[in-house]
């Protein structure tokens, strides 16, 4: 475990985050002939309000709207109540691929008593992220999570045949919950590795809070090896948070392999459908040669219905 003092004589005078704040609604204006053509995945915690007692069923209805790649978030039953080997055949069978797979960073109850070190940024954060909030009630207490169960999430992941194991959120809060993180983040990427996998951290919008005259996210990335620990780019928490996705590939290029597609209403803070938000994903589409981009997923944590699903699957394929 790496201690405050080492950690930070090795940041040093580490003013990482001179954050550069442009306007990320007004990306330049392309011409659709040149975009590239991308299979569009899907984040299955979007479902998980109304997908019902069958998850076959509800993988058939994302296979019939046409998503191609399906990364998976299981916090109250794992895995849908299959093995992950299970699991993959029921996914392809339904001509998909399983992509990847969400987990927690530290036991339930830690990252929801996770504080900053203002208690102002503690009371912003929360009525920022209400859906985020609203829905981690429902995760199981005894959710395995990286820092207790490392290798028996490594292991199934690799049963499943996954070629990603990403951590969903982790306790950041303050300098000791981040030095926390890097070190179970670096075990993470070692074990990965040797099962033939690619850790990944996603982020949320607080990873931009000030903290230790810098932020988590240029903490976390600067002292992280770029082979071991990737970035899974929500680009509407970025929004959120007020970054610009374009300033982050060019700052780290390449260690954004995935991406989630999630739309906001800025003013109000609320998620939406793609398309009902003020979200432009276009510029971020444009550089992802320089991000490293491999797949990408629409999620939507405060999705109500398979309308909401198919109707921001239609709006994003003409974005595309």
């Amino acid at each position: 475990m790496t201690n405050r003092r080492a950690f930070l004589k090795n940041s040093g005078a580490m003013a990482i985050g001179s954050i550069v704040v442009p306007d990320i609604l007004k990306g330049a204006s392309l011409f659709r002939s040149l975009l590239p053509v991308y299979e569009i995945g899907i984040q299955t915690y979007t479902t998980g309000s109304f997908m019902g007692s069958d998850p076959i069923a509800m993988f058939q209805e994302l296979a019939n709207i046409g998503f191609k790649n399906i990364e998976t978030a299981t916090y109250t039953n794992p895995y849908y109540g299959y093995t992950p080997k299970e699991l993959r055949t029921i996914i392809e069978d339904l001509g998909m691929k399983w992509i990847g797979h969400h987990v927690l960073g530290v036991p339930i109850n830690l990252l929801m008593g996770s504080s900053s070190e203002n208690p102002e940024t503690d009371q912003e954060k929360q009525s920022a992220q209400p859906e985020q909030n609203a829905r981690s009630v429902n995760i199981s207490p005894d959710i395995p999570n990286l820092t207790d169960n490392l290798q028996q999430l490594v292991d199934e992941a690799a049963e499943g045949g996954l070629q990603y194991l990403i951590c969903a959120s982790t306790a950041i809060g303050n300098i000791e919950e981040i030095i926390s993180a890097i070190d179970v983040f670096t075990k993470a990427g070692e074990a990965c590795r040797k099962a033939s996998l690619q850790f990944a951290y996603h982020n949320h919008a607080n990873e931009w809070d000030p903290v230790y005259g810098s932020t988590a996210y240029d903490i976390i990335m600067s002292q992280t090896d770029e082979d071991l620990v990737k970035m899974e780019l929500d680009l509407g928490w970025v929004a959120a948070a007020k970054q610009d996705p374009i300033v982050l590939f060019r700052g780290y290029p390449g260690r954004f392999p995935l991406w989630h597609v999630k739309d906001f209403n800025l003013e109000t803070n609320t998620i939406v459908p793609i398309g009902q938000g003020a979200v432009d994903f276009r510029p971020a589409f444009a550089h992802a040669e320089v991000a490293g981009m491999k797949y990408f997923f629409y999620e939507q944590d405060t999705a109500k219905s398979m309308d909401d699903v198919k109707a921001s699957y239609d709006n994003l394929k003409n974005i595309l």
